[in-house]
């Protein structure tokens, strides 16, 4: 659903330790009745922010597990954000939370709740490399030099 998929949706991710979100307005033909995004978008954009925000504690997981709760309809042609989190992590997957929102309001329009596997290291390096990714945890590394020795 990033920028490597021609035919994705192109998010804009934004990923901390914290979580990740995105923005975006669906178009009509994302809808499912008239003006009304269809559920498996939104299922999408939840899946996908809840994904980066287990890449943004420093790992990369596979979808074991998706619920989602569709509280109102979301409207195309609307901007919306989309958020999600990790609520807990342990050695083989993490528990994710999400939200999708309207953020000149706060109204929330559906949520989430997930479970992504861990992948093994070797998978994780190549995923890194495949979309040009560090783990976002770990400061960049500082290549000037100075010329000041302590």
């Amino acid at each position: 659903c990033g920028e490597l998929n021609e035919h994705g949706l192109h998010l804009d991710l934004h990923v901390d330790p914290d979580g990740a979100w995105t923005e975006l307005t669906l178009e009509p033909r994302f809808q499912g009745w008239e003006a009304v995004a269809h559920g498996g978008i939104v299922c999408t954009l939840l899946d996908e922010v809840m994904a980066w925000s287990v890449i943004g504690r420093g790992t990369w997981g596979v979808t074991i597990r998706l619920n989602a709760t569709f509280r109102k309809p979301i409207p195309t042609g609307r901007m919306i954000r989309a958020e999600g989190w990790v609520v807990e992590r342990n050695r083989r997957a993490s528990r994710t939370e999400g939200r999708v929102i309207d953020p000149a309001t706060g109204d929330v329009f559906a949520t989430a709740e997930g479970s992504f596997m861990a992948l093994p290291e070797g998978e994780i390096e190549r995923l890194k490399a495949r979309y040009g990714m560090r783990r976002l945890n770990e400061p960049a590394m500082d290549t000037t030099d100075t010329g000041d020795q302590e």
